[in-house]
């Protein structure tokens, strides 16, 4: 059974000037242990997508199911069974990365030895033991993106949504990151889904891409298969040739669409 079930869902918002159709009918399938790469150009609705399907933002239209939940009647039931890291992570600075884990496994659940344990075995995982006691403001870019992570994994979600996960990263931090995320995958057969405007990023990292433009998916396939079926070299000619735009750079993306 896919983990991922969509079909037709959509999200229209109310403005001042009128109203934006940001998704306008999406259907998607992502299987247990497949990694997707979700791309567009700026505005496409990649985000707002995520949002609906992590249970963030209500869909206006459509229907779709999480690890067997329906996202609209049992959303309850969807948050149990994924993780969510968002662009502009979530840490409280208050805090320590130890404090952090903790809280987390106790808001899922956990019994505090439980959570101790999880903590541990989560910063041995993400090379953070030697950061548990520094608070979360002295952390790297590439440390608070870590942190983001185990916060994400905490309760073994079956699917991780990855929004932008690498911007702003170190192409060391880049790629262990990437590592990472196939060890979810091999390891765990955990499903994930992320967003990129690396290409280079979608093309090593991606199970399947699912391109989307103008709030619809425009194209879908493995990377080598868009790659041939636009007679291209590269992922960004076969991405300029679906969109007819250049992916922007991604210290330029937007947050909310």
């Amino acid at each position: 059974m896919p983990i991922i079930s969509a079909s037709g869902l959509s999200r229209t918002f109310r403005t001042r000037q009128g109203t934006v159709e940001a998704v306008r009918g999406i259907d998607l399938t992502v299987r247990p242990g497949e990694i997707v790469g979700l791309l567009g150009p700026n505005g496409a609705g990649k985000t707002t997508t995520l949002r609906m399907l992590s249970t963030l933002l209500a869909p206006t239209g459509g229907a779709a199911t999480i690890a067997g939940h329906d996202l609209l009647r049992d959303p309850v039931s969807v948050r149990r069974a994924i993780g969510y890291v968002a662009q502009s992570g979530g840490v409280d600075p208050q805090e320590t990365v130890r404090s952090e884990l903790l809280i987390q496994g106790r808001l899922y659940g956990l019994t505090r030895a439980e959570a101790a344990e999880r903590a541990a075995e989560l910063a041995h995982a993400l090379d953070l033991t030697d950061l548990l006691d520094r608070p979360t403001p002295a952390l790297s870019g590439g440390q608070r993106r870590r942190l983001d992570l185990a916060l994400g994994l905490v309760h073994r979600p079956a699917l991780l949504f990855l929004d932008e996960p690498t911007t702003g990263l170190d192409p060391g931090s880049r790629t262990a990151l990437w590592d990472l995320v196939r060890r979810l995958r091999d390891d765990y057969g955990t499903a994930v889904v992320l967003t990129t405007h690396y290409l280079d990023e979608a093309d090593a990292l991606a199970d399947r891409l699912v391109v989307v433009d103008g709030g619809v998916v425009v194209a879908e396939g493995t990377p080598a298969a868009l790659k041939a079926a636009h007679g291209a070299d590269t992922l960004q000619d076969a991405f300029l040739a679906i969109t007819g735009r250049a992916p922007a750079p991604a210290d330029q993306t937007p947050l909310a669409v």
